[in-house]
């Protein structure tokens, strides 16, 4: 048996042919939808980037006890489960935060790895003369500077043609691992990009793609700005047609993977998988990006595809609640590794065979904000009082890039652990009163699936309000966070 997972980063499914969007030029999308089971109820778990992965690795919820950090000492990792069960284990991927403090756990978990170079703000390349990147490189208002700026200025001198570009050569690393494995068995291949991550960097051949003129607004403006949009709708624009272009090379690339199914005939015993860790707002409801505006659909339901062989489904859509935490579980059932008891993520086998539910509610969200959760036709978000305590639980006390700072580490306390700690203790340290900018809502996705007008039903509210409970006692969480969200 063989599998293989393409992950995008930060892919918005209302732009993809299979989800409706009938302007984006994604074919190979379309494609691949004709040959797998298309989920139409895919929802994140945590936000954002690496702990979307901590769930990929250990099938299990991180927004509750932590918020962004490396894999722990005592989760359970897929990769490596795979890897000791005599399953080779290979990660080709240009996601730069693998490298950082933050991240730097998980790569070696696998067999072996291959990391091409150069996306966003990745320290790769040293120019010392550049002291910051010019004016018209992504400005104020519409783009926020930073340190990360300047490097990604840097790593694009670098990036002159489409040879050079970090999906491009990711790409080409994971066929030449097809290519040289494709008759060997038992391997799993993780192929990663960050793309259609922002910046929306692309070579002009993929912006060709799209009648816009890029030069029209006098700068390079491909790294919008988080938060409520505030600036005129040509801009928006603008960043939603760079983004789309970022999105056709994606399609393309993915293209060359299914390209190579079928040269080496491996939809016969191989399960192919295609996901993202989140998607990402374009002016929706008023806002650009991600981190601060509510879990609306176009970050928390992802586009998902699953070709299992076994079953040899496809060009069927699924209406079955499934969610990042389940990944883990359906790779290991496939290849006939045990699934953890830690692990609350569940198989997707019996779900792609023959549309059997496994989950009544999934939970989503970032660490300190909102609790969200959905069922298949209600969405309800939870605001928290700030006023309350909030913790960090953790034996790797490391943010994205650097580590806890001394005056957090030093009101850190040892805490018994948990039921998926394996009787390790781990440090609780505060960690503010958290985020989360709006008040509690709740959706009716059949009568407001656009989700424009929050609804006020109270039955429907307290019905989800002991979801919540319930999904939150299966996966102990901290005691506070009853407190912090008034559920006692």
């Amino acid at each position: 048996m063989r599998a293989i997972m393409v992950m995008f980063d930060s892919l918005n499914r209302r732009l993809l042919a299979p989800y409706g969007c009938d302007w984006t030029v994604t074919p190979n999308f379309g494609r691949l939808a004709e040959r797998t089971v298309t989920f139409e109820q895919s929802f994140i778990g945590s936000m954002p980037c690496m702990p979307a992965r901590r769930e990929i690795h250990t099938g299990r919820y991180n927004f509750l006890h932590r918020s962004w950090g490396p894999l722990e000492p005592f989760d359970d990792s897929l990769p490596e489960l795979l890897r000791r069960a005599g399953v080779y284990t290979h990660l080709v991927s240009d996601h730069y935060h693998y490298w950082e403090d933050g991240g730097a756990t998980y790569h070696n978990r696998y067999s072996s790895w291959e990391f091409p170079r150069g996306q966003e703000g990745d320290q790769w390349k040293a120019l010392v003369a550049v002291k910051e990147a010019p004016p018209t490189y992504n400005p104020e208002p519409y783009c926020k500077k930073s340190e990360h700026h300047r490097q990604d200025y840097v790593n694009r001198s670098y990036l002159t043609a489409e040879a050079d570009m970090p999906q491009a050569n990711t790409f080409r690393l994971g066929l030449e691992f097809l290519e040289r494995n494709q008759a060997a068995d038992n391997w799993f291949l993780t192929l990663e990009t960050f793309d259609p991550h922002e910046p929306f960097f692309t070579q002009p051949q993929w912006r060709e793609r799209y009648q816009h003129n890029y030069d029209a607004l006098g700068a390079v403006l491909d790294w919008p700005r988080y938060g409520r949009v505030a600036f005129p709708e040509a801009y928006v624009e603008h960043f939603r047609m760079q983004y789309a272009a970022l999105l056709t090379m994606c399609d393309h690339y993915l293209g060359t993977v299914l390209d190579a199914m079928d040269r080496y005939d491996l939809w016969k015993d191989t399960m192919l998988i295609v996901n993202t860790d989140h998607g990402f707002m374009l002016g929706e409801h008023g806002w650009m990006a991600k981190n601060q505006p509510p879990m609306y659909h176009e970050i928390a339901n992802t586009p998902l595809f699953v070709w299992d062989p076994r079953s040899a489904r496809k060009g069927v859509r699924n209406q079955r609640l499934v969610q990042t935490i389940d990944i883990a579980p359906t790779l290991l059932e496939f290849f006939g590794v045990p699934v953890p008891k830690d692990m609350e993520g569940k198989p997707l086998r019996e779900v792609i065979a023959r549309d059997a539910a496994i989950h009544e509610a999934v939970l989503f969200g970032y660490h300190g904000q909102h609790l969200n959760v959905a069922d298949g036709r209600y969405v309800y978000m939870r605001a928290p009082d700030k006023t309350k305590p909030l913790y960090q639980y953790t034996l790797m006390p490391t943010h994205m890039r650097g580590f806890f700072g001394t005056s957090a580490l030093a009101q850190a306390e040892m805490h018994d652990g948990f039921g998926f700690t394996k009787g390790a203790r781990v440090m609780r340290i505060p960690a503010g009163p958290g985020g989360g900018i709006h008040g509690t809502c709740l959706f009716d996705l059949e009568a407001d699936p656009a989700q424009h007008t929050p609804l006020t039903d109270p039955a429907v509210e307290a019905r989800m309000v002991e979801h919540l409970r319930r999904l939150m006692q299966a996966n102990d969480a901290p005691p506070e966070l009853y407190d912090r969200f008034g559920l006692r």
